[in-house]
Formats: C-alpha cells, sequence, structure tokens
C-alpha cells in the first residue's frame, strides 16, 4: 500500500528544479554548501529517492527519469560554479600590482680570471694579434711532436699529462701551444695569433698550484722578425698591464719549441712581508715564458725556416689574478663562492 501520491512527488521535483536555476556561488564556503545540498552523503535527492519505492508502480519510471536529470543538472552546475571560481581566483593570483615595490635584482659579476684574459687579449690586439681557439682533447703530435718534443725527449718530463682512458694518443692539452701548431699547419705566415684557454697537468692541487689553469699564448712569424722584436712587444704588454714605469728583464731558459728561450720577469719589488714571500727575496716575478720559434717546430708545420723566423710567449692567467687582485689561494678562483666572487662585481 503506497503513502505517496505521484502529484506530490512531482511538485517536490519541480521545487528542487526551480531552487537549483535560482542557486549561484559567490565564495568557497557558498561552493561546498551547494555540494553538501545536492551532491552530498546526505543530499536531497535522498528524500526523493526514498519516495520512489513509496509510487505507484506506473509512476515509477518517470520519477525515476526526472530524479537523475535533477542529479546531472545538480553536479553540472557544481562543475561550472567550481571552474568560474577557479578561473576568479587564479585571474586574481596573476593580477599584478603595480603599486608594488620592485623585487631587487641581485647584478652578477665577471670571474677574476675572465677580467685578467680579456685584459690580456685587449693588449694584444691593439697591435694586431688575432683570437685563435681550438680543442682542448688533442692529440700527441699536436701537443708534443709538432712542437719539437718527441717520444723520446725529456722535455716530456716536464708536463705531468692527462691521457684519455684506454688512450696513449689522446689528451687532455698540457698547454695552448698546440693551437700554434695548427695555425701554423693550416695557414700561410704572416701569422700573429694569440691563443687563450684553459690547460690541465697532474699536478698537486695547493694554494700556488693547480690541477687545471688558463694560459695564453702569442706567436708572430714572418719575414725578418728577430729577438728584439719579441722584447719590444712584451714590454709594451708589461706596460699596458703594470704600469708606464714597469722594469722588466729577460733571463735564458729552456723550452723545447724555442732556441734561444727566456723566461720574463718584473720587479714586483721587496715593499713588505707578502712581496718578500711572493718573489723569494728577489724583488722580481716571471710571469711568462719566450723564445724565438725552433726552426724545427717550423719545418714540422711546413714552413720554411730559411725564408721566415717567429717568435712565441706563454703565460698562466692564475698567477696574474693573484697578483693583481691580492687572492692567496688559487683555490679560490675554482670554489666559486660567490662571496669571494660578489668582490669583482664593480670591475
Amino acid at each position: 500500500m503506497t503513502t505517496v501520491d505521484w502529484p506530490t512527488v512531482s511538485k517536490q521535483f519541480s521545487q528542487v528544479a526551480g531552487e537549483l536555476e535560482q542557486e549561484t556561488v559567490s565564495s568557497v564556503e557558498s561552493l561546498e554548501q551547494f555540494r553538501i545540498k545536492y551532491l552530498g552523503t546526505k543530499s536531497i535527492f535522498k528524500d526523493l529517492s526514498a519516495y520512489l519505492k513509496e509510487l505507484p508502480a506506473e509512476n515509477r519510471k518517470e520519477a525515476g527519469m526526472m530524479l537523475n536529470r535533477l542529479k546531472v543538472q545538480a553536479e553540472t552546475l557544481f562543475q561550472n560554479f567550481q571552474q568560474q571560481f577557479e578561473v576568479v581566483s587564479t585571474t586574481k593570483k596573476n593580477e599584478i600590482d603595480l603599486t608594488a615595490p620592485g623585487y631587487p635584482f641581485e647584478l652578477g659579476s665577471r670571474h677574476p680570471i675572465s677580467i685578467v684574459m680579456n685584459q690580456i687579449i685587449d693588449i694584444f690586439k691593439r697591435i694586431g694579434f688575432t683570437i685563435a681557439e681550438d680543442r682542448e682533447i688533442e692529440d700527441d703530435w699536436h701537443n708534443f711532436t709538432a712542437l719539437n718534443t718527441p717520444d723520446d725527449h725529456p722535455a716530456r718530463d716536464m708536463q705531468d699529462t692527462f691521457y684519455i682512458k684506454n688512450s696513449i694518443q689522446y689528451l687532455l692539452r698540457t698547454h695552448t701551444s698546440p693551437v700554434q701548431a695548427r695555425v701554423m699547419t693550416r695557414d700561410k705566415p704572416p701569422i700573429r695569433i694569440i691563443a687563450p684557454g684553459r690547460v690541465y697537468r697532474n699536478e698537486t692541487v695547493s694554494a700556488r698550484s693547480h690541477c687545471q689553469f688558463h694560459q695564453v699564448e702569442g706567436l708572430y712569424i714572418d719575414e725578418g722578425v728577430s729577438f728584439a722584436d719579441m722584447k719590444q712587444t712584451l714590454l709594451y704588454y708589461a706596460r699596458e698591464q703594470y704600469g708606464p714605469n714597469v722594469k722588466i728583464r729577460l733571463r735564458p731558459s729552456f723550452f723545447p719549441f724555442t732556441e734561444p728561450s727566456a723566461e720574463m720577469d718584473v720587479y714586483y719589488g721587496l715593499a713588505d712581508e707578502t712581496a718578500h714571500r711572493i718573489t723569494k727575496g728577489t724583488g722580481w716575478l716571471e710571469i711568462l715564458g719566450c723564445g724565438m720559434v725552433d726552426p724545427a717546430v717550423l719545418i714540422n708545420c711546413g714552413i720554411d725556416p730559411e725564408k721566415y723566423s717567429g717568435f712565441a710567449f706563454g703565460m698562466g692567467i692564475e698567477r696574474q689574478v693573484l697578483l693583481k687582485y691580492n687572492v692567496p689561494d688559487i683555490r679560490m678562483l675554482f670554489e666559486n663562492d660567490v662571496r669571494f666572487l660578489r668582490q669583482f662585481r664593480s670591475i
């Protein structure tokens, strides 16, 4: 025996449909209230569902269809309200407050090695030198043999080399001189280049040395190039880098790819204890090696030594950085400590 008639249930369905058409959402709280009322476990549809089994059999199908339409309408409305509210929230979140103070952008700085290397490059570019760069993984011929250092040459012991694993032919270059060898085998004189770059040697890392460092090497080959030309070029560099009153001296030395060879010192002075320590009490500090290109090197690279002559030089960047900025430990240049690097922001 039924206790609920169809007209009463139909009227309640129509009332719920009218309420759904009037529903609005203006906040997170009202959205949640809508969900509880129409989609929660104790929603308004739970009571309407209970009427179905009390209706006459001929009305149950129509009532069930109406109930399902109301549920779908409620779910659709909830999704629409939710989407609209998320769009509004995102828009508000992305709004730019033009009155708010701007966030400060911290300026970076060039690395001190880059600063000094660029200074050296600029100095030599003023007198006609061009930049030449090449690979850091070199073959044995360009790194040693072409530069008058064959397999059995004792000068190879002067440079502890990093060889590529399972290879005796390829290595990490020990100097930037291979760049000079490649240029000489590729181009014809006159040649006037500087070769800046990173090099590697298997050395113990300490306050004064590192297994990786940077060099700038120079090469000038033409007809009639003399030792005096080399001296004047290096004097010009020293005056531009250290001041017009700087003193230099050239001391005899040995390099397998130059003959005669020399080392150039600048007078650092003996003003304090640091100067005594750095110069070992002499006041002079070595900054580069140089010499006239050995005729054997020219022959190896396909240049006629009877017609052409030239000079070469090479200097380490890290030592000049230590001196220029009074850095006590070379390892500080490779640690990327921002507290250290910030000091060079204004340079």
